[in-house]
């Protein structure tokens, strides 16, 4: 069995990276803190997002939102700790004081053992960096970062916003803090190949990231990506091209970068395509028995 795993998969998970830190069952949860995102404010967005994205409780405190997920799963996981995860929009987005308070008030909740931060690299003054620095020498903190492609041609594409420099100088910036980073990517974007999806998961192993985030593009409703598609449609991945691609990404990737998301996890009234993706299950499990039949791990084509 892969040694990073408690569930005989062969990449390393996040349940075994929480266990093995905390010594019990840990959970993340979604926090919607009325951020905003400079990208969509200024450029319009990115064309997969629309306004509102996240988890629509932003009309909740932060105390009530935690407690729709805390209660049900303390009944089942009742010795269970917690990580406030700041997920919509683009979480470092605010003057530091808003940033401040709000994350000394997710970390005053009960069983929180640690913050979750995600943004862009281009929502990171050498302010909050500092501040940050300061927050990860007294909790378990990770900041994630959008990426989604290296390829500069892709980045103009889905209207980013910033470049690969911006995103390569930030992740430099909260390494040399000691911040453990985790990056999000896309397989499928419009008109990228295989060989474009593997190198950028090349390009992000040899940058020393923690953790990594991979999803499938897929077109929602209400957005400039779904315009683009309903008017002259592009080639999305089958579920057989993804897993393909996933499972050979995840050989070139270090064994001690977590795993955290493996598919893309989309709402199905928000959804145009593809819909195999609904059946997240089925693409995990489609991952797992691919890795065993070609008898892969993590880390095989990494070249020591």
């Amino acid at each position: 069995m892969f040694k990073y795993t408690l569930d005989n998969k062969r990449y390393h998970t996040l349940n075994y990276f929480f266990k093995n830190k905390f010594g019990c069952k840990v959970f993340k949860v979604s926090l919607n803190g009325n951020f905003s995102c400079p990208n969509f404010k200024n450029n319009m967005g990115c064309i997969f997002c629309h306004a509102g994205s996240g988890n629509h409780l932003e009309d909740k405190t932060l105390e009530e939102q935690f407690d729709i997920v805390r209660i049900p799963l303390d009944k089942k996981w009742p010795n269970s700790k917690y990580i406030a995860y700041f997920q919509a929009n683009s979480n470092t987005y605010a003057p530091l004081e808003e940033l401040k308070a709000k994350y000394e008030r997710a970390l005053n909740i009960p069983n929180v053992i640690g913050i979750d931060i995600a943004t862009r690299s281009d929502c990171l003054s050498e302010e909050i960096l500092d501040y940050l620095s300061e927050l990860n020498k007294r909790t378990f903190l990770m900041v994630e970062i959008g990426l989604q492609s290296i390829h500069e041609e892709t980045l103009k594409l889905i209207n980013r916003g910033h470049d690969l420099k911006n995103f390569e100088e930030a992740i430099k910036k909260l390494k040399a803090r000691g911040i453990m980073v985790v990056v999000h990517i896309i397989n499928g974007l419009p008109y990228e190949t295989k060989e474009m999806m593997l190198d950028t998961v090349k390009y992000l192993n040899n940058l020393g990231i923690d953790g990594i985030k991979i999803h499938m593009l897929y077109i929602p409703k209400e957005t400039k990506i779904a315009e683009m598609y309903l008017n002259k449609p592009f080639h999305l991945l089958s579920k057989e091209e993804y897993v393909d691609i996933v499972c050979e990404q995840l050989e070139y990737l270090n064994e001690n970068i977590v795993i955290m998301r493996i598919t893309g996890d989309p709402l199905i009234q928000e959804l145009i395509e593809p819909k195999w993706l609904i059946k997240k299950f089925e693409v995990l499990n489609a991952i797992d028995k691919e890795m065993k039949k070609r008898d892969i791990f993590q880390g095989d084509k990494v070249i020591p």
